[in-house]
């Protein structure tokens, strides 16, 4: 697993498979894994919705949604 901060409370977390998770502050909102870019679907406060867009950057408006306890299962099972 490696970590990186790429802006203020955002970091990104490459996990051994290659998906990576972005974290907003310390939760898990967004994602790249072999399907492609994700987001969640929770609604969270509008700096988080900022930095989603800056890390899926043109993928944005067309990523997959997925539920934030599909997210956080990655963070959690996928950790090694």
């Amino acid at each position: 697993m490696r970590l990186k901060q790429i802006g203020s409370n955002m970091t990104r977390i490459t996990l051994a498979d290659g998906t990576e998770l972005l974290y907003s502050y310390e939760t898990p909102v967004a994602g790249w894994d072999a399907q492609g870019a994700f987001k969640t679907t929770e609604k969270f406060s509008v700096t988080t919705t900022k930095h989603i867009k800056k890390y899926l950057e043109s993928a944005y408006d067309r990523c997959r949604e997925e539920s934030q306890a599909f997210i956080e299962g990655i963070a959690v099972h996928r950790r090694a």
